[in-house]
């Protein structure tokens, strides 16, 4: 394992939805992705699908939880689209 932070590729994600599909210990999971056992549990707990209208589809899938970390990263550039806001935090942090 490495020092330095890389998010889960859709490659990583789908392994892991097969070794969950095979029921195999998170320990494992985390050894074979070369991942720490909590960044498996981050992943699991973040990226699962879950719909009130349809609980018998809730569950883990690579594509749709690649489709929700996106969607997560791209509403976390929220200071990059309002440079406004940006400004007013800066100077509020600096003005501590």
């Amino acid at each position: 394992m490495s020092r330095c932070y890389t998010q889960l590729a859709l490659a990583d994600r789908r392994r892991l939805h097969h070794l969950m599909a095979a029921k195999v210990p998170v320990n494992e999971m985390a050894r074979q992705l070369g991942r720490h056992r909590s960044t498996i549990y981050r992943e699991i707990k973040r990226n699962t699908f879950r719909d009130r209208d349809l609980p018998d589809y809730d569950g883990y899938y690579s594509t749709v939880a690649n489709d929700i970390a996106q969607d997560r990263r791209r509403r976390l550039k929220k200071l990059r689209r309002h440079p406004n806001l940006r400004t007013q935090i800066i100077n509020l942090l600096e003005a501590r």
